[in-house]
């Protein structure tokens, strides 16, 4: 299972989300893709996650080897997603692949308290001071295993600051994007890279590589 979980006030309709499930249905690989709509409370997201995880019969297996084995997750994590995405990881063992990740949201999230649109399809969410208290229990102050995490940062985010990124997942396989912007607005070009790492599972990863 490949996992997405997009970021604040996205949805499954991001455009990087939309992107990989293109390629892994020219690949023959939908089956693969799971990428729900997140709740606004964290606490909520990570139980979805789970469940939807347990309902697929995937989970943590460091014995397999088979590529494209469904007995295995590896989570995607864009953004806010990418603070999830590394709470879970480090919970469950899964593999995960981090693209501008948040670090520190609940400071970041504190100045859009109340209620947010949504950038796609309209509606909005209600952002509780709860939800900052939440994140604040999710955090993970140092990670275990580097080996688990790739990480696609940006220079040129104009959301959140790379260097916080760098610091927070030392020793992570990363890919300093130069310039760029929050959304990764060339993500295509990364598309076998994290494909790429997800196959690799708990073996090693795809080399790192710099980008212009």
């Amino acid at each position: 299972m490949i996992l997405y979980l997009h970021g604040f006030r996205s949805s499954p309709n991001s455009f990087k989300a939309r992107l990989l499930a293109a390629r892994l249905a020219e690949l023959g690989r939908a089956d693969e893709w799971c990428c729900p709509m997140l709740p606004v409370s964290p606490f909520e997201t990570v139980a979805l996650v789970e469940s939807l995880v347990a309902a697929a019969g995937a989970g943590h297996d460091t014995t397999r080897d088979t590529k494209h084995d469904p007995s295995g997750v590896t989570v995607i994590g864009s953004s806010l997603g990418g603070y999830f995405a590394t709470y879970l990881a480090e919970k469950h063992g899964w593999p995960a692949v981090l693209l501008n990740p948040a670090v520190v949201p609940q400071r970041d999230l504190s100045a859009y308290l109340g209620e947010q649109p949504l950038w796609h399809g309209g509606g909005s969410i209600v952002v509780e001071p709860h939800h900052l208290d939440e994140l604040r229990a999710l955090s993970v102050t140092a990670i275990t295993r580097p080996e688990r995490y790739y990480l696609l940062a940006a220079t040129g985010d104009e959301v959140l600051d790379y260097r916080e990124m760098l610091a927070h997942y030392p020793g992570a396989r990363t890919t300093l994007i130069e310039g760029s912007d929050h959304a990764i607005s060339e993500f295509a070009d990364y598309l076998d890279d994290v494909l790429a790492f997800c196959d690799a599972g708990h073996e090693e990863p795809p080399a790192p590589r710099e980008a212009a």
